[in-house]
């Protein structure tokens, strides 16, 4: 019985050693979002208030992901703007970034990508579009990070 408890606790630990990357779509508008590596997920479309999560994971092929989101249910495919999360697990960090490619979909609304650790970077566009300068960085892996849309 005690090894089995011992083992069920190391599962435990193990299933919570690393955070999540999540999108919180606080927009007025639905959004489109793809998690992008080695394979690219079906869209996720969120309406205003709803969110998508994953844990952080290690893409055996790219090394990170991207957490690819539009403003078009078929924006990946079709050359819309797209801000992009990307995150890349190296435990014991979590490195992550915000850009924009083909446009800016979030152009004067405000973003924020933030880590549930306050001690960690945040990266705020209070417009909508990348600021100058490097926007990647790092944090402990167990803690999770937020991009809020609109915010």
């Amino acid at each position: 019985m005690l090894k089995h408890l011992s083992i069920l606790a190391v599962a435990a630990g193990l299933a919570s050693a690393t955070g999540l990357a999540k999108v919180t779509n606080q927009c007025d508008f639905e959004v489109t979002l793809w998690s992008v590596g080695k394979d690219i997920s079906v869209g996720r479309t969120l309406a205003k208030g709803e969110s998508y999560a994953e844990p952080f994971a290690v893409d055996p092929k790219t090394g990170g992901r991207t957490l690819k989101i539009t403003r078009d249910r078929d924006g990946l495919f079709t050359g819309k703007p797209q801000t992009n999360f990307a995150y890349s697990l190296t435990p014991p960090s979590i490195w992550y970034d915000l850009s924009d490619v083909f446009g800016d979909p979030f152009k004067g609304y405000k973003l924020r990508l933030a880590s549930d650790d306050d001690t960690c970077p945040a990266v705020q566009w209070d417009k909508g579009v990348p600021l100058g300068g490097n926007h990647t960085h790092v944090c402990r892996a167990d803690a999770s990070v937020v991009l809020t849309l609109c915010a």
